[in-house]
């Protein structure tokens, strides 16, 4: 119990008397024995000063130390250097028969409270203790006043500490929404842009692979109605001999077809093109639905594929597809499409500027390469991965990946927000996981695990 207690109870003073003198003890009980009958003092004895310290460790709340000089084992100065040691609240009275100027100024220069003379005079003893207890009152009083300022503010910086954490979760949300807002509506105008483009090249696209299927069969027709005339009558007509000779129409004859083959894929690609940035944009699948996340994969490539070219500063990169067998996966189709386009693009960034700082050799020897990988994790589970032979990061970097606007890219070239807005994605949208392994140097690889199922979500990624 520390004294601040024992003294809001109105505890009884305890006082410990120190003295080799075999009678003390019985003098000091029979004088004050109502004072110690009535609760108002509790008084312990010592021999020296080593019984008296291993009292002082029995009972901290001791108040008051009377000691003598002169003892054995340990004397009454050297006492006083160990309860200096000890830093209590506890004051300390030297009673000795050596009254001299000498051992009073030596005694309180040691740290003593106050000085009596033996042989005891038991009323200055009464005035000595209660004046000496009205010092340790008052004192354990200010430690009180201090501990309960010392536990205000500590309080107070607590409410303060929890008003910090508060703003700091506010503007993290409000960072987030900021983020979500503005990715959403980037993401929105980009797959309304897509969808609207790819809406007007679909109609006059499929009018002209429509068409061509016709003019193929039409031109073969006038080519073999040529080639007959040619056979039976033309050599009378030298005007057309000589534009056929003119038209190089052998050439064109050989060549007619093989141009509208080429116009017939050319026209196929295009469809294809569009087939696949509709895919991409998907504005008419808001809902969760069953996919096939290697379309959205392949149409993520398609629109990055100007970028994934050689460029003056940077050679191309190879895109290694390690497709593994996966059923329809359950998720917001243009969202998780966002994700691949937001990996596939730092990727792309990472290695084109990888580039910059490395000479040709390097280059040449080890081209630069993003593998996508997909596999079953488990029954319920699949694992997405995209890994680049780039520069990679620092371990303080894949700390901070994640959060709203942290980039490493120049002023003017990355806002900070697709890596955020694709861990919200997998893994408050889908219930999934957004991992980053790498190692300067060494390239990196962001893995992405999802349930196939959405009521799947609780189950074990690991059997």
């Amino acid at each position: 119990m520390s004294p601040t207690t024992a003294l809001a109870r109105n505890m009884p003073a305890q006082i410990l008397f120190v003295d080799d003198e075999p009678d003390l003890e019985s003098l000091i009980s029979q004088k004050f024995r109502q004072k110690i009958r009535t609760g108002e003092y509790q008084v312990f004895f010592a021999h020296n000063g080593v019984e008296a310290l291993s009292t002082l460790r029995e009972h901290p709340d001791i108040d008051i130390i009377l000691t003598d000089i002169n003892m054995p084992v340990m004397d009454g100065m050297a006492l006083l250097a160990k309860l200096n040691e000890l830093v209590t609240m506890v004051k300390t009275v030297v009673i000795s028969a050596y009254g001299d100027l000498g051992n009073i100024r030596k005694a309180m220069n040691g740290g003593a409270f106050d000085f009596l003379i033996k042989p005891i005079n038991f009323q200055d003893l009464e005035i000595t203790i209660n004046k000496t207890l009205c010092h340790v009152q008052q004192l354990k009083e200010n430690e009180r006043a201090r501990q309960e300022r010392e536990e205000k503010l500590r309080q107070s910086e607590a409410r303060e500490r929890e008003k910090a954490i508060q703003l700091e979760l506010a503007l993290q949300n409000l960072q987030r929404t900021q983020s979500q807002l503005i990715q959403t509506e980037k993401m929105s105008s980009l797959g309304q842009l897509i969808s609207g483009i790819a809406h007007e090249i679909n109609n006059p696209v499929n009018f002209i692979y429509g068409n061509l299927t016709y003019v193929t069969d039409y031109t073969q027709g006038l080519l073999s109605l040529i080639k007959l005339y040619q056979e039976h009558d033309a050599q009378n007509y030298p005007e057309i001999e000589s534009l056929i000779e003119k038209i190089e129409l052998d050439f064109i004859t050989e060549d007619l077809p093989k141009m509208l083959s080429s116009m017939q894929l050319g026209a196929e690609r295009i469809r294809q093109i569009v087939l696949t940035l509709r895919n991409f944009s998907r504005l008419d699948e808001a809902e969760m639905k069953p996919v096939n996340i290697h379309e959205g994969i392949d149409s993520s490539l398609v629109i990055l594929q100007s970028q994934l070219k050689a460029k003056p500063n940077s050679s191309s990169i190879q895109v290694i597809k390690e497709y593994g067998d996966l059923p329809q996966i359950e998720c917001y189709a243009c969202q998780l499409n966002q994700v691949f386009m937001n990996l596939l693009s730092n990727g792309i960034y990472a290695l084109n500027h990888y580039d910059k700082k490395l000479s040709p050799e390097p280059i040449k020897n080890e081209p630069r390469t993003i593998t996508i990988a997909t596999s079953m994790l488990n029954r319920e589970w699949v694992r997405i991965s995209f890994k680049d032979n780039g520069p990679g990061m620092t371990s303080d970097v894949i700390n901070r990946l994640f959060n709203p606007f942290f980039t490493t890219k120049p002023v003017g070239e990355g806002t900070g927000l697709g890596l955020s807005i694709s861990y919200q994605i997998v893994v408050e949208k889908h219930g999934g996981d957004l991992k980053c392994f790498s190692e300067p140097d060494l390239g990196a690889e962001f893995v992405i695990e999802i349930p196939i199922r959405q009521n799947n979500r609780i189950e074990m990624k690991a059997t």
